[in-house]
């Protein structure tokens, strides 16, 4: 386990890793692997988009090629991310094609004028897909007040738990000094719950299969959730890069397109249809890989239709960075952060 305060600015290691980053981006300018180049019988610019994926998990692109809509284009999968800040990372250094990340995660790579800009939404919070931060049932934990000098388990730093948990304590009037004394320790989320029963650590966050499987086995409580905070919202966005965005404008409109169909695929079917065709997936797919965590699939989570950006789901982050002293007043423009331009589902909502 990595241990870390909050106050210490959980953007310490990802400054310094995007400043890496943007150096060999900016230097290494790579050239295009053949096999990625397009024929002269597709009307799109490449035949393929890497990408990086979640062991056990079906990602709404993943999900769009096997529904048949991403065809012509093909994913190549390149590993499986430790977080949505890394893999937005391997965005900039062009190891992958799209990557995505919490919104405020987004925020802070831009802010360190990282070359991306978000085209979708694909992750988010409602009333059945949210995280929960656990205290045991019989923990002196009742209020805000009783966090301070405790040890919270998260994913990782600077990204969706993170800013979530700020956001309560700052809500119950903390102040940047109090957060300071709350303790972030990454803990893998597959060990939380053993980490918060063994008592290395007194709050866990707990989401999805994990937080289900934790619920039936009983004995845990949550203190509040990201949903108690902000209700329904999405929560992350896919990232591309400016030159692919420019030089592949066909590739990543069919990419947005067909993501945004699986999205609407996925919210408008039976959960079980939804759930046979995640398990048929994982199967195929051959990865050695768990599937039991689709089964406990609930909902897309995702606020707007077919991954619609709204303005909130940048704003509301904007500010808390702001308010926070890590985003300088109109630092970032919104035309800057995300279009909804690739969006099929854009004009009809607008």
């Amino acid at each position: 386990m990595t241990h870390r305060t909050s106050g210490s600015r959980a953007g310490f290691w990802f400054a310094t890793f995007i400043a890496s980053c943007l150096c060999l981006a900016s230097a290494c300018s790579r050239s295009e692997p053949d096999a990625r180049k397009g024929s002269a019988s597709t009307e799109l610019e490449v035949e393929v988009l890497r990408y990086q994926g979640f062991a056990g998990q079906v990602s709404f692109p993943e999900l769009a090629e096997d529904l048949g809509y991403l065809a012509p284009l093909r994913l190549e999968y390149i590993g499986s991310t430790i977080s949505g800040p890394q893999d937005i990372q391997t965005v900039v250094t062009r190891d992958v094609d799209f990557g995505g990340a919490f919104n405020g995660a987004v925020l802070k790579l831009l802010a360190a004028r990282a070359p991306i800009q978000a085209v979708m939404g694909y992750y988010g919070v409602d009333e059945q897909t949210w995280g929960g931060y656990f205290v045991p049932e019989n923990s002196p934990i009742q209020s805000p007040r009783d966090l301070i000098g405790k040890k919270v388990a998260v994913n990782t730093l600077g990204a969706h738990h993170e800013f979530c948990l700020r956001e309560y304590l700052s809500r119950h009037g903390f102040t940047r000094q109090e957060i300071a004394q709350v303790t972030l320790v990454v803990v893998p989320p597959v060990n939380a719950e053993q980490a918060l029963r063994q008592g290395q650590v007194e709050v866990a966050v707990l989401q999805g299969v994990l937080r289900d499987k934790a619920l039936e086995r009983g004995g845990l409580r949550a203190l509040f959730s990201d949903h108690d905070l902000f209700g329904k919202f999405t929560a992350g966005s896919y990232v591309m890069t400016h030159d692919f965005l420019e030089r592949r404008p066909r590739a990543a409109r069919h990419f947005v397109q067909a993501t945004a169909r699986a999205i609407e695929w996925a919210g408008s079917q039976p959960r079980e249809a939804v759930v046979a065709r995640l398990e048929s997936i994982v199967a195929r797919r051959g990865r050695a890989e768990d599937a039991s965590s689709v089964r406990y699939w609930r909902s897309t989570g995702v606020a707007g239709r077919g991954g619609l950006i709204r303005e909130s789901d940048f704003t509301m982050w904007i500010d808390w960075l702001v308010k926070d002293g890590q985003l300088r007043p109109g630092q970032l423009k919104l035309e800057q952060i995300y279009t909804n331009e690739l969006n099929p589902f854009f004009k009809s909502a607008s």
